[in-house]
């Protein structure tokens, strides 16, 4: 039995027409979150940011995304090196996220890492933004 399997059998509920499946998978990506992950998480949760409420690895239909704000419909998604070889995926992902109505920005993990101030600007501003 595999770890999705495992976070299966646990109670979850539905979120947005997500699947039992897509909500073990955030559940375990938010118990393991990339270096840069837990940088942002870290400021940006607990409404740390201008009184924002983020999530973290946050189901979405079938999509799982990296930070999400319902109150500004704001998905925030960060980059490793893998997303090199993706792009075609990434732009996809993107344009349906768009479709339901949600803004999208994206950051490499480099600049969470190095930038963390710009990067949480660039998100307040972007928060700011009607859709």
């Amino acid at each position: 039995m595999n770890i999705y399997d495992k976070l299966l059998t646990m109670k979850s509920h539905r979120i947005r027409g997500t699947t039992p499946r897509i909500v073990a998978a955030a559940r375990h990506l938010r118990q393991n979150l990339t270096p840069a992950e837990k940088v942002l998480w870290q400021a940006v949760r607990n409404r740390q940011l201008n009184g924002l409420r983020f999530r973290c690895q946050h189901a979405i239909s079938s999509f799982i995304v990296d930070f999400y704000c319902a109150e500004c419909r704001l998905v925030v998604e960060l980059d490793g090196e893998i997303h090199k070889q993706q792009l075609d995926y990434d732009n996809a992902r993107t344009k349906q996220l768009q479709r339901f109505g949600l803004r999208v920005i994206r950051f490499r993990n480099q600049e969470v890492m190095t930038n963390l101030e710009w990067v949480l600007q660039q998100i307040l501003e972007a928060s700011r933004e009607k859709i």
